[in-house]
């Protein structure tokens, strides 16, 4: 149940990740407002060191463990194929949500990443997945460098763009640069998350409890440590400049990686204790969430819409990612009790086993 849970929690991450990007107006760290104060000032604070660049790693982690997990069901020569498959379907999807919804989408970079990474996953070694992982999250924190700079650019500008025509034509750019910088941000952690998935470390943490418990503590406390320097500067309580910033990025990006792993590890414990319902629930239709999600930000908070990020706050903002997070679970948990599959999921199992799925 570890991974399911784990992913039904994600979803709150990445609703409170994603959400203060659709706020109009001039951006500084990360994407937040410019000028922060108050609440906001503390939200956006608390975010950063707990969500921003700590989520999308504990996605890539389960996404690479559930890959590990596929590739157990079948022949090396079929894992291969039908995880390429997957992975292709997951681009075309990603391709869809980004260009129409949301272009900071994910989905389509992590199919990229399985079409690639498809063989490596099934047949490679140890040694190989160690290596992609370690290069890869170094990789990771060195970009993560310049996360500390405001620009005072949007992160995605398409939300302020005046009409829908605009706002898709921006979309092009911003999905089609955000997937490949996406894929090569967070590889390390999706061969990380195979290497784990080969030793089933999430789905029998009774056998692990201890190694867990190090990685729990140890992960989460980077995270918070690692993200307090560009927090702050979120803030509006401190301006880093060159060198600092340079630091304060990079620090960023190396709690970003430990909190992936410190969260997993956390929910791999919590599962054997306590597993309730609707988070197994939306876990198991994490994809239809995440798109889900992505449709109520772009009716209420762009420009072209009806134009709430121009009126919400930080702290609204999150109060409202909690609040579409949590009809999520009530809407999974309807599913679950009919024991039907969400609407997406539905779709790639589809796409990718044909109308008779392989059991």
């Amino acid at each position: 149940m570890a991974p399911d849970l784990a992913r039904g929690a994600m979803l709150l991450l990445i609703a409170l990740a994603n959400v203060h990007l659709f706020l109009l107006g001039p951006a500084g760290v990360r994407g937040y407002p410019a000028g922060l104060a108050g609440m906001d000032a503390v939200v956006a604070f608390l975010q950063m060191v707990l969500v921003d660049g700590r989520a999308y790693p504990l996605f890539a982690l389960l996404v690479g463990y559930g890959a590990a997990q596929s590739a157990r069901r079948w022949e090396p020569a079929v894992a291969v194929s039908l995880l390429r498959r997957r992975g292709g379907w997951m681009l075309a999807i990603g391709a869809v949500h980004g260009l129409l919804l949301f272009p900071g989408d994910i989905v389509g970079a992590y199919g990229l990443l399985l079409v690639a990474l498809a063989g490596v996953v099934v047949r490679g070694t140890a040694v190989t997945l160690g290596t992609i992982a370690v290069l890869g999250c170094v990789f990771t924190v060195l970009t993560s460098a310049f996360s500390g700079f405001s620009t005072g650019a949007a992160a995605l500008p398409s939300i302020a763009a005046p009409d829908v025509g605009s706002a898709l034509v921006q979309h092009v750019g911003e999905w089609s640069l955000g997937t490949v910088n996406s894929a090569l941000v967070t590889a390390g952690m999706v061969a990380l998350g195979a290497l784990l998935g080969r030793r089933r470390l999430l789905e029998e943490p009774d056998g692990h409890r201890r190694v867990l418990r190090r990685v729990a503590l140890l992960g989460l406390a980077v995270a918070v440590a690692g993200g307090v320097p560009l927090a702050l500067a979120a803030a509006g309580w401190w301006a880093p400049t060159g060198a600092q910033a340079l630091l304060a990025g990079v620090l960023h990006g190396l709690g970003g990686l430990a909190g992936g792993l410190g969260y997993a590890a956390v929910f791999a414990l919590v599962a054997t204790r306590w597993a309730p319902r609707p988070l197994l629930a939306a876990g198991r239709r994490s994809l239809s969430c995440y798109l889900g999600q992505s449709v109520v930000w772009m009716v209420l908070l762009p420009a072209w819409t009806l134009g709430f990020g121009a009126r919400l706050s930080v702290a609204q903002a999150a109060l409202l990612a909690v609040g579409v997070w949590g009809a999520g679970l009530v809407g999974c948990a309807a599913l679950d009790r009919g024991d039907r599959r969400g609407p997406a999921e539905i779709l790639l199992r589809r796409l990718t086993y044909g109308p008779a799925p392989i059991r």
